[in-house]
């Protein structure tokens, strides 16, 4: 028997905490402290996180690495410059990245979603595409909302809006995907039914047996 090598998956456990811990202590240094604070304890947290996923399994998915790269750029000039702007302009910069990087991949015909999300997922060509465009919407709404949110109400506010209004929106959307994705599954070969090579054994076999079977053969 021969085993193929594929490539290790990602703990879900291990990918939660990479994603969800360094903010989840955001918020708590937050309302512990200031943001100031929170932000350069997450920027600590974050980068540990994802040496630590590293260490653990060789890898570590893309987008939790240019998340974790904006944070520091960002999150450096903030505290370096003591300039809350550039934390609140984070998320708008991650988001619109995000979209700009899914669309040029669809418009080069390499569907960064698909090499994201396909030991989860098998979708056809037309299922990646869609997929992808739900999620560029999805991000560019994000952005857009995070400067309306943060010029317009108070720090409080958009600290709360991220963890009781992002946080939720994205797991919402990410479930409203389910219908979606399993409408646009790679249907399983039929190798019986569909394959006329694979058929030929089957009714070679079922001649054979036509053929001796009493009054059909030679001896007869």
């Amino acid at each position: 028997m021969t085993t193929q090598n594929k490539p290790p998956q990602h703990s879900p456990g291990l990918r939660l905490a990479v994603d969800l811990g360094p903010i989840v202590i955001f918020f708590g240094v937050y309302f512990l402290s200031d943001i100031f604070m929170a932000t350069g304890i997450y920027m600590v947290v974050a980068v540990a996180a994802l040496s630590y996923a590293y260490f653990r399994e060789g890898r570590v998915a893309p987008m939790p690495i240019v998340t974790t790269v904006i944070v520091v750029v960002f999150g450096g000039l903030a505290i370096g410059l003591g300039n809350k702007q550039f934390i609140f302009m984070k998320p708008t910069i991650i988001n619109l990245l995000f979209a700009a990087i899914l669309t040029g991949g669809l418009l080069t015909g390499r569907p960064f979603m698909k090499l994201l999300f396909q030991e989860a997922f098998d979708l056809t060509p037309e299922g990646w595409s869609k997929l992808t465009l739900r999620w560029i919407g999805f991000f560019c709404v994000l952005a857009l909302v995070n400067e309306i949110v943060w010029r317009n109400f108070s720090e409080a506010f958009w600290v709360s809006f991220k963890l009781f209004g992002v946080l939720p929106l994205s797991i919402l959307f990410t479930l409203a995907q389910m219908p979606f994705l399993l409408k646009h599954q790679n249907p399983d070969d039929d190798t019986e039914e569909t394959d006329p090579a694979a058929s030929e054994p089957a009714k070679a076999r079922a001649e054979a047996t036509t053929d001796t079977e009493p009054g059909n053969g030679a001896e007869s």
